[in-house]
């Protein structure tokens, strides 16, 4: 079950706490998810091998040497993690170029967040040179922080790199907002203690206890962030 969304322009929400709103970006700002899936399938059939469907599951949403890993152990491909990784980058890389799809919603939601002074963090397990690219399609005047996968021991599903966005903010994870698209990256919003808005893009996702699902960011705005996150009376 979905949660309602309120009216677009209505920016008050009476008792909020809302501190920050921390952001994914593969499949959430960008629609990018095809981007990563292409650039590996490419890769792979260079190596002599077809990726299957059902791996696109597994691999989504998750760290760059997770799901390399993943892949080179299912494929059997004689290829190091280091160079899947690098080779993965420059293919996608190279997509990024010809131009980047926001997601709908994307940029109002950006504009809004900016236009209220509300501080925000862009949240990837994309490494550092992916994220600055994709800063130039974004804006990166939208954020206050940028957490790239590369830069922290534990990326998503950890909470690491949503607890470090809202230390750096100097926010209460528990007064932060998390937007994802993926299991991974809710399971790293949930277990930082933020409250989280699944916004699906590869694989479905149950509405749950803190957690608020949503169709597209066209059904978010502020006022229903601050609806998520409330003074408790």
């Amino acid at each position: 079950m979905t949660s309602s969304t309120p009216a677009l322009g209505t920016l008050t929400a009476e008792g909020s706490s809302l501190q920050a709103v921390l952001l994914d970006m593969d499949g959430t700002l960008v629609d990018t998810e095809d981007f990563w899936w292409d650039a590996e399938s490419e890769a792979f059939a260079e190596l002599g091998h077809v990726l299957k469907d059902e791996w696109r599951q597994v691999v989504v949403g998750g760290p760059m040497t997770r799901s390399a890993g993943f892949l080179i152990e299912a494929t059997q491909a004689d290829i190091t993690v280091e160079e899947l990784t690098g080779l993965l980058n420059a293919k996608f890389t190279e997509r990024l170029r010809r131009g980047v799809p926001l997601a709908p919603g994307a940029r109002r939601l950006l504009t809004e967040l900016r236009l209220h002074g509300v501080p925000t963090a862009l949240v990837s397990a994309s490494h550092r040179a992916i994220v600055d690219e994709m800063l130039k399609s974004l804006g990166p005047e939208h954020f206050d922080v940028t957490i790239a996968g590369d830069e922290l021991s534990r990326t998503k599903p950890h909470p690491d790199p949503y607890l470090t966005a809202a230390r750096r903010l100097g926010a209460d994870p528990a007064r932060c907002a998390v937007i994802e698209d993926t299991v991974t990256g809710v399971a790293a919003g949930e277990a930082a203690g933020c409250q989280v808005v699944a916004v699906p893009s590869v694989s479905p996702i149950e509405a749950a206890e803190g957690r608020t699902v949503v169709k597209s960011l066209e059904e978010v705005n502020l006022a229903f962030l601050r609806s998520l996150v409330m003074v408790p009376h």
